[in-house]
């Protein structure tokens, strides 16, 4: 798989998500808004939680 984005890049990506429209970063929503952070997130994460909990933008309530 070839990915275009630095595992420094996917966080940097999904903190700016979270922060610009508070968007939800609900996986569903992320594939089809952004399938190109999600095909990047998951070669550097086992899972997109896991990349929500690095970034630290995870909560239990999401």
């Amino acid at each position: 798989m070839e990915v275009s984005m630095s595992i420094e890049e996917v966080m940097n990506q999904i903190s700016e998500l979270k922060q610009r429209d508070g968007e939800q970063l609900r996986k569903k929503q992320i594939k089809k808004s952004h399938p190109e952070l999600m095909k990047n997130t998951l070669y550097h994460f086992p899972n997109w939680e896991a990349a929500i909990e690095m970034t630290g933008e995870y909560s239990s309530g999401s």
